[in-house]
């Protein structure tokens, strides 16, 4: 997990976007750990060469652009120093001889230095500000005397070091030297490093690269030399190399086996087999016309919203830029996506979801021992045992339900939790609890289409047998072709295990299921009127918040208009499960749904599920929503620590 941090200034910042911490456990090999660092160092970073470039044909128009990609640059080149190791300058005489978990880097001359320095210098003095002088100078004063003291080519770098005795081998090979060394040379705090605050946004994200950048040189630049290591003395300081944590020098040990079992012609090991091709179902999947098919009716007592208590804006986002995003602003981010805000919580998932459940119930006037089962739609829990529900249900002081269980069906965690909801009011005849509940925050990292649109939230619903029908129609799909099914992943290794979404590939899939949604609704037939279509007695459309540009855009193409359609994302991003019930209780404040009305609800995304619900949806079912701070008031857990008493007591004796 990466979680955010409220900075002294009331600021949210996220350290993962600036500190560039790999989880190399998941990492097998030194490919995987090339790609990673192709995509967050090298992708989107200009080398000197590439900047001298720009400089000399005139394409900087002002400081920030240079700045910026100066800063890309030199994260570029402490690409592998930065991830995988701590820089501990040592006298070489203490050095240790033999240790495999100690290293040397081995450096090459800076081909062009001198020229690339003195165009950037002079190009920074003859171009305007951007956005504000003093702020630019601070992070040029920074970057700039990392640029110019490196000393060293930054194009062909190991990510794999020699160990001491691996490069004492090599007398002529090049590593850093300092005839002296500062212990206590200045270096930012982490805290300093989260505190940074700047007015413009772009101009805070470059504030603490700068920051981060200083810190991977902390001795005296300007003494730094390049020396063959066979001509270092006793009292020279070199710049060895200590893995960061277990986890790295793990790594080093997998790529080290590796290495010699290619050397020995061992097997490679298999990918596994490959997916078979996608076949349609023998027949279709007909919709479950709930009056029709089950004998005791579903009402809708209460709908309970928990949002999340912090906003994250545009802005908030800009400010955290990660140095392997591309430019963007927070106009650009609301344009491409509709969302102006998201909400993020201090409060954790299951806390979010007792909050909503509690809420819920208040509303209903239904009393705990009146639950017949609980169910909690999620797909970002980090509880496997014990689920969500189970630990609701305890929390809620249910001495037992029929069921209580967790549904991972992401952003069609509605449809699915009524489906099975109204399945199982069949057999408890009793109120079943089922909440919708997401936390995104901490899951995100430095993947900035995830940043952009995820957030933080929580839904509760209770459903009890009733004379009448408030669930009308239930549709769920999953599955699709392999690259829609892995559309959405949560985690990823191959993005540090942080979530990741491939657009194209979850449009593709959108696409697909809301034309199946849409012509299954102008075949069925109105349950009130089966003269006409049931599409055409939908008062209001409440889809699941993605992204309101691809949504429209696909809705338009289906001949749907905007005004048929309610939307919340601008505020609150896409809560996955939690999405679609707040978005009907916020429909219900503004008025959109000013009384009794049927509402289509549709739901489509990870793992390529699809499913909706034709709901009558009466304003009178959603609870007060509490509002301001909120703590975190879940009971703490017990002591971990077990005794030998603890065990004999547990068996009874």
């Amino acid at each position: 997990m990466k979680p955010f941090v409220v900075n002294r200034h009331g600021r949210l910042v996220f350290p993962a976007t600036v500190l560039a911490e790999l989880d190399f456990s998941v990492l097998d090999s030194l490919d995987q750990f090339t790609a990673v660092i192709g995509r967050d160092f090298e992708a989107k970073a200009p080398t000197g060469t590439d900047i001298l470039a720009r400089v000399e044909s005139g394409a900087y128009d002002s400081r920030f652009p240079l700045l910026r990609d100066l800063a890309q640059n030199l994260f570029w080149v402490n690409r592998f120093s930065m991830t995988m190791f701590d820089k501990r300058p040592t006298r070489f005489r203490d050095l240790p001889r033999t240790r495999d978990d100690v290293f040397l880097p081995v450096l090459t001359h800076w081909e062009d230095g001198e020229r690339k320095v003195s165009a950037v210098e002079r190009a920074y003095r003859e171009l305007p500000a951007t956005y504000d002088e003093a702020a630019e100078e601070r992070a040029f004063a920074l970057l700039f005397d990392v640029f110019r003291n490196k000393r060293h080519h930054a194009t062909e770098l190991p990510a794999i070091k020699p160990t001491v005795a691996e490069l004492l081998a090599q007398p002529d090979a090049l590593t850093w030297v300092l005839p002296a060394h500062d212990p206590d040379f200045p270096t930012f705090t982490l805290t300093e490093i989260l505190d940074a605050d700047e007015s413009v946004p772009e101009l805070e994200a470059l504030s603490r690269w700068a920051m981060v950048l200083h810190n991977q040189y902390p001795w005296e630049r300007a003494d730094t030399a390049l020396r063959p290591v066979g001509e270092i003395g006793d009292d020279d300081v070199v710049i060895a190399l200590h893995p960061r944590n277990r986890d790295v020098t793990a790594f080093i040990d997998r790529v080290r086996s590796a290495g010699r079992a290619d050397a020995s012609n061992s097997a490679p090991t298999s990918a596994g087999p490959a997916p078979l091709p996608p076949v349609q179902p023998i027949r279709p999947y007909p919709p479950v016309r709930v009056r029709e098919a089950f004998a005791v009716a579903p009402v809708l007592e209460a709908l309970s919203v928990v949002r999340g208590e912090l906003v994250c804006t545009n802005d908030d986002v800009i400010r955290n830029s990660s140095f392997s995003w591309s430019p963007m602003s927070a106009a650009e981010i609301s344009a491409k996506t509709g969302i102006d805000e998201r909400r993020y919580s201090a409060r954790s998932l299951e806390q979010l979801a007792l909050d909503a459940a509690r809420a819920a119930l208040e509303h209903s006037g239904r009393e705990p021992a009146e639950i017949g089962a609980v169910l909690v739609a999620t797909c970002t829990s980090e509880k496997l045992i014990p689920s969500v529900a189970c630990w609701l249900s305890g929390q809620l002081g249910l001495l037992q339900t029929h069921v209580s269980a967790d549904i991972v069906a992401a952003c069609a965690g509605l449809p699915y939790g009524l489906s099975e909801a109204v399945r199982l009011l069949q057999e408890v005849q009793r109120p079943v609890l089922l909440v919708c509940v997401e936390k995104f925050s901490d899951k995100i990292g430095a993947v900035r289409t995830s940043r952009m649109i995820f957030g933080d939230g929580a839904s509760a619903i209770v459903v009890a047998p009733g004379e009448h029908t408030d669930v009308e129609v239930l549709q769920t799909y999953a599955s699709g072709p392999v690259s829609e099914v892995n559309s959405i992943i949560w985690p990823n290794p191959e993005f540090d295990n942080d979530i990741t979404v491939y657009g194209p590939e979850v449009k593709s899939l959108v696409q697909r299921y809301l034309g199946q949604m849409l012509g299954e609704l102008g075949d069925e037939p109105d349950p009130d009127d089966p003269s006409r279509p049931l599409i055409d007695s939908i008062d209001l459309i409440v889809p699941h918040q993605a992204n309101k540009t691809m949504i429209l855009g696909l809705a338009e193409k289906a001949g749907l208009t905007p005004d048929q359609l309610y939307f919340n994302i601008e505020t609150m991003g896409n809560v996955s499960a939690a999405s679609i019930p707040i978005a009907i209780a916020d429909a219900v404040r503004d008025g959109a749904i000013d009384r009794p009305m049927r509402v289509f609800a549709p739901g489509f995304g990870a793992g390529a599920v699809g499913g909706y619900a034709v709901l009558r949806v009466d304003p009178a079912i959603v609870a007060p929503e509490a509002t301001g701070a909120v703590t975190d008031t879940a009971p703490r857990a017990p002591s971990m620590a077990t005794t030998s008493d603890d065990v004999r007591v547990a068996f009874g004796e």
